[in-house]
């Protein structure tokens, strides 16, 4: 006769079934992100900024939904500036997605179904565009991850509150949930090797985002970056430790960082970061330049060089970022200094286990 199991025991067996489960998906994103930057040599080199070369290849963005208005008019173009940021050294591409809700795909009169085709289209641009760079290029000798790139609610409001974090009292955690949900399972689901949360400008908004992807059924890994104007809090003041303590906590999360933010702010950011998480850090700023919300341009002459950019590198990868690019603004030729940068620093170093190798065996 076999043993009757009481009903608290099979509810803390069913817990501890979950927990495990939940502990093993974990380790399983850990280990491909760690393997992912184990095959770049340690530092993956993230892409640079899309709608700059969008527009330098002739994209008029002038349109709320910014980059993704390529998506209808122009999808040749996104493919060509993933191409020409593959062949600058990128190592991750993010999809023109930042930009791109079913709510503003909605607004512009497309249906729920074709909003969301035109979301996996982002997915597939940047799909085919590493196909063809594969082609060319061995993937052992250059791996390439497509990073699905979720902006935030300030984003789609475009309003310049991505850039303030203030949506109001209104918006709630709830509310933030609901309009993201459904397009984070679209993205998820599309193909890409990872969910690019960007420019979080508050804790609120890190907290609906960790929530959607324990909550619901994703299978890849994610990032959050956050963007700072004063190189100690996130731009709405909450504090950046917070913001990235509920990166840290959420087990989908595989990296957290910083973006959209200027160079001088970045190596104390990676410091802060260092003191909440063991993960891998990624960081990539815009230019320096400064963005005007209401004229909804940047101005000019308040950034730095392509040079000026670059010398920092060395010191972001000695301080721990892992995984280095840049924002708005910067190029394909910001991007292959950074990779010249990070090549040189990797020569260097092992030139000096070498040496060290040398010295003790003779």
């Amino acid at each position: 006769m076999g043993r009757t199991i009481p009903l608290e025991e099979e509810e803390k067996e069913e817990v501890e079934g979950t927990a495990a489960a939940a502990d093993a998906d974990r380790d399983e994103l850990t280990m491909m992100m760690r393997d992912f930057l184990a095959a770049t040599g340690g530092c993956a080199v993230v892409d640079g900024g899309l709608a700059t070369e969008l527009e330098a290849h002739g994209a008029d963005l002038n349109d709320p939904l910014w980059s993704a208005k390529c998506l209808l008019t122009s999808p040749h173009l996104i493919r060509q500036v993933h191409l020409d940021y593959l062949h600058s050294g990128a190592n991750i591409i993010l999809t023109a997605s930042y930009q791109a809700t079913i709510q503003g795909f909605l607004s512009k009169g497309f249906s729920p179904h074709e909003s969301e085709n035109l979301l996996r289209k982002s997915v597939l641009i940047a799909l085919e565009a590493r196909d063809l760079f594969h082609q060319k290029h061995h993937p052992h000798h250059h791996p390439v991850f497509v990073a699905a790139s979720i902006g935030s609610y300030g984003a789609y409001l475009a309003d310049g509150s991505e850039y303030s974090g203030d949506y109001g009292q209104s918006v709630t955690l709830d509310t933030l949930k609901d309009f993201h949900r459904r397009r984070v399972q679209v993205l998820a689901q599309a193909g890409p090797d990872i969910l690019a949360f960007e420019t979080t400008p508050n804790k609120l908004e890190a907290q609906a985002y960790a929530e959607i992807l324990e909550e619901g059924d994703v299978k890849i890994p994610a990032w959050f970056s956050f963007n700072s104007k004063d190189g100690v809090n996130v731009v709405s003041g909450d504090s950046l430790l917070d913001c990235a303590a509920i990166a840290d906590a959420c087990s989908k999360v595989v990296a957290v960082g910083i973006n959209c933010t200027p160079p001088r702010f970045i190596h104390g950011l990676i410091l802060s970061l260092k003191k909440v998480t063991k993960k891998p850090i990624l960081i990539y700023p815009n230019s320096g330049e400064r963005y005007d919300p209401d004229k909804k341009e940047w101005v000019a002459s308040t950034g730095v060089t392509d040079d000026d950019f670059v010398s920092y590198v060395t010191v972001w990868r000695q301080a721990g970022a892992a995984l280095i690019g840049g924002c708005c603004r910067t190029t394909p030729n910001t991007i292959r200094a950074i990779t010249r940068s990070l090549n040189k620093q990797s020569f260097v170093l092992i030139c000096r286990e070498y040496h060290q190798l040398s010295s003790e065996n003779k």
